[in-house]
């Protein structure tokens, strides 16, 4: 076996590099995992604007991906307008999108329906997928690149992959082919659209109409039950605000094609300078190729003041509102859901939990990783499912503020258990399922 093929084994066997196990436990496993930079749209003003972008600012990074960051993490959608052409195309049922196409003008200008259209002009003027690949092969200013953050997150031998690019061999190699599906390929990007409001009018609102129907009903005891339930309903929802976040997916466009005109026609090794190739790359147009969009909600209750500050709750119901907002990305679109590795067998369990939306019940798929010897690549084998017990789910979920909250009990699981699964051990992989 010659020393590429050696390399690959290791990295695929059970016993990764650096990683350790007990008899039933596995500590410090590395496994690759995909990447991922977030923004934040600077949407219109709400109430506490200020604390709410705050705390999505200082969130813990989403802690099954790699933090890919590339320092955009924030963008104004009203600096990319649309043309009178592109709002022709997305107003085109209504009398504007007409007006727009027959006269080249149009002045409505409504950021919340153009916003997907705005995030595409955003990420293609600013050449965000640029940015992405110039971070993964740690781009230096005068153009050249190196594999020290791709052979670090993979277990490759950085230093022998350059050397096949430098021969020009990259489309034979299998390693390179591999660090390109495995982690260029799964690298994404979430827009994240935040928004603020108090629920007292919403409340009102559905007050005046459940009234409005009580008032119709003829007998005098069920109308005033009504009129009763209708302002007990109102009094406890009136209090606080909800949380509403929109998440945007994309993921980094990365295969074949791409990889051999980047390693071919864009390298440069450090240590020399070719300005054509620099320049190439500046002016090339990489690719962010949209997934789906999710929503979730939360809210902001103020009776939790003993226990907390006003800042806090709203700090609380934002971070759980975006872990919300990404489980249900993780759930709905397989290309975004992350692995983890199972930590014991005796019983089965895994860093996983309420935080990535678990509730009892969920099935996981049993990944054993591999080298393909025909390719060199990297293979997942199905080893069976396991499901979530509901009554052993790890309460993993942001906590504002230092430490447990003062009259609640601290937490007494570090982990979720699994039920089912057979000749198990520590080091497998585990995916959720739908």
């Amino acid at each position: 076996m010659n020393k590429k093929n050696l390399l690959l084994a290791l990295v695929a066997c059970v016993g990764f590099i650096n990683t350790t196990f007990s008899q039933t436990e596995a500590v410090n496993v590395k496994y690759r995992r995909s990447s991922l930079h977030t923004i934040i749209v600077e949407s219109e003003n709400f109430p506490r604007k200020d604390v709410v972008l705050k705390a999505y600012q200082n969130a813990p990074f989403p802690d099954k991906y790699n933090d890919h960051s590339i320092g955009d993490k924030s963008f104004d959608p009203a600096k990319y307008p649309l043309t009178a052409e592109e709002k022709s195309g997305l107003y085109k049922s209504s009398k504007m999108g007409k007006l727009a196409a027959s006269t080249g003008e149009v002045t409505i200008d409504s950021v919340n329906r153009e916003l997907s259209v705005r995030i595409e002009k955003y990420l293609a003027q600013e050449k965000i997928a640029n940015k992405l690949i110039a971070k993964w092969f740690n781009r230096q200013d005068d153009g050249s690149f190196d594999m020290n953050l791709i052979g670090e997150r993979g277990s490759y031998d950085a230093t022998e992959m350059q050397a096949n690019i430098a021969k020009g061999s990259a489309r034979g190699v299998s390693s390179l082919a591999d660090a390109g599906e495995e982690l260029i390929g799964n690298t994404f990007v979430v827009i994240n659209k935040m928004n603020f409001v108090e629920n007292e009018p919403a409340a009102r609102i559905a007050r005046d109409i459940a009234k409005s129907q009580a008032n119709g009903i003829k007998l005098p005891v069920a109308q005033q039950a009504a009129l009763k339930a209708a302002d007990e309903t109102y009094e406890k929802s009136k209090e606080g605000y909800s949380v509403w976040a929109t998440a945007f997916l994309y993921k980094l466009s990365w295969n074949d094609s791409i990889s051999a005109v980047f390693y071919n026609d864009l390298w440069i090794n450090k240590g020399t300078s070719d300005a054509a190739r620099k320049e190439a790359f500046d002016k090339a147009n990489f690719n962010l190729e949209f997934v789906g969009d999710e929503k979730a909600t939360g809210l902001v209750l103020f009776s939790l003041k003993e226990t907390r500050t006003e800042d806090q709750i709203i700090e609380l119901a934002t971070v759980r509102t975006i872990d919300a907002v990404y489980a249900k990305l993780q759930k709905k679109y397989d290309v975004f859901k992350t692995k983890t590795p199972i930590l014991g067998v005796d019983p089965i369990t895994a860093k996983i939990g309420m935080k990535e939306g678990l509730e009892g019940g969920e099935s996981f798929e049993i990944l054993e990783q591999s080298i393909d010897p025909k390719t060199g690549m990297t293979v997942y084998n199905s080893k069976g499912k396991i499901t979530v017990d509901k009554d052993l789910i790890w309460d993993n979920r942001y906590n504002a503020g230092d430490g447990p909250v003062e009259g609640t009990p601290a937490p007494t699981l570090d982990r979720t258990t699994f039920k089912g699964g057979k000749k198990l051990y520590p080091g497998l992989l585990i995916r959720q399922t739908k």
